[in-house]
């Protein structure tokens, strides 16, 4: 016979979280709103339970009321709440219409108007809002390098921007797990992108053509402060789902305020401007550029 395991003397003590009252919850929905632009609906009260038990348990912090007054006090603490509380799901060619209109439509035609020499037609800036880990804007760097190439002196520029700093420093190392490569276009993946070795053989790079292109930054487009130039292509897919109408128009109108004559916006496929977009034409498909 096997020996049954030893069992463990004394009582085994639970991690519980403190309750989540409405007016605290309330507390917290102000705040995420006030600072992000970010509305949480009422059935958002769990995920924030969730997300924030860890962080008081860390600071042991005796309840969500303590740590609301805490957060209100602390802007270093403040940008952790806000880190925890956002949602960063991405994939690498998410929405891919997308990078199917900027392969065979738009990115020839930019070439083919490059080629005649005009003015800065040989530079193009993107701005990737919401980047979450990365995968957005390696993905517009790879269609971009491919069909803009250097030895024909094209400069690209491609800013990406997010709300969290924690993700942002994870999109730096633009280091990704090996699994996402089924989501990246074999031609782009073997060009591109650098499998690990060794104890890193469960993880890929952006490889340095491509990292050389893509700088980070925090913006919170609740106050649209820090983003400097008008860009070519502005894409800001699956952000404004979770703004209501008013942060949403704010949003929209800085985003507006960065593109340039020419260029395009970028909106997910769950989104729309309804309401919003007077100054804007559709192109294709949540594709808008700016009315004449």
């Amino acid at each position: 016979m096997r020996p049954r395991p030893r069992e463990l003397s004394g009582p085994v003590t639970l991690l519980e979280s403190p309750p989540l009252s409405d007016r605290e919850f309330a507390g917290f929905q102000r705040l995420l709103y006030r600072e992000a632009g970010i509305w949480l609906s009422p059935a958002k009260k769990a995920l924030v339970v969730g997300r924030l038990s860890r962080r008081l348990r860390e600071l042991k912090s005796p309840s969500f009321g303590a740590y609301l007054r805490q957060v209100e006090a602390d802007g270093t603490e403040r940008v952790r709440l806000i880190d925890a509380l956002c949602t960063h799901e991405t994939h690498f060619f998410r929405e891919p219409r997308h990078f199917d209109f900027l392969a065979r439509e738009l990115l020839p035609r930019w070439r083919a108007q490059g080629d005649t020499g005009r003015g800065e037609a040989r530079r193009v800036r993107v701005w990737s809002a919401g980047c979450s880990t990365g995968e957005e804007p390696f993905s517009l760097a790879m269609v971009l390098r491919h069909h803009l190439p250097v030895s024909e002196g094209w400069e690209i520029d491609i800013l990406a921007t997010d709300l969290s700093t924690r993700i942002l420093e994870q999109a730096r190392q633009a280091r990704f797990p090996v699994d996402k490569a089924q989501e990246i276009p074999t031609p782009y993946l073997r060009a591109y992108m650098l499998r690990g070795v060794g104890a890193q053989d469960a993880w890929m790079k952006a490889g340095a053509e491509l990292r050389e292109l893509v700088r980070f930054q925090r913006v919170n487009l609740n106050d649209g402060l820090g983003v400097v130039g008008r860009f070519d292509l502005v894409f800001c897919r699956n952000v404004l789902i979770y703004f209501d109408q008013a942060s949403r128009a704010r949003a929209v109108e800085r985003l507006l305020g960065h593109l340039s004559p020419s260029g395009l916006l970028f909106l997910g496929h769950s989104e729309s401007l309804v309401g919003l977009g007077a100054r804007l034409r559709l192109v294709i498909p949540t594709v808008y550029g700016p009315r004449p």
